[in-house]
């Protein structure tokens, strides 16, 4: 039955993206605790595009 879905293909992505950040968080702290900025910076840069990315998730409609 295609109403009965257990996960949309929206909630897919979103659990998705929140799983990056999760990795991007963990990266970030591992190049902390190692002092290695690059590593730190390109965490950030990761850290940042997965928000940009759920953006359309937040304010639907909006973007088109």
């Amino acid at each position: 039955m295609p109403g009965l879905k257990l996960f949309s293909e929206k909630k897919c992505q979103i659990w998705g993206w929140l799983l990056f950040i999760v990795s991007a968080l963990f990266y970030g702290a591992a190049a902390i605790r190692v002092g290695d900025l690059l590593a730190i910076l390109g965490s950030l840069a990761f850290l940042v595009a997965c928000f940009v990315f759920l953006i359309p998730f937040v304010f639907p409609g909006r973007f088109r």
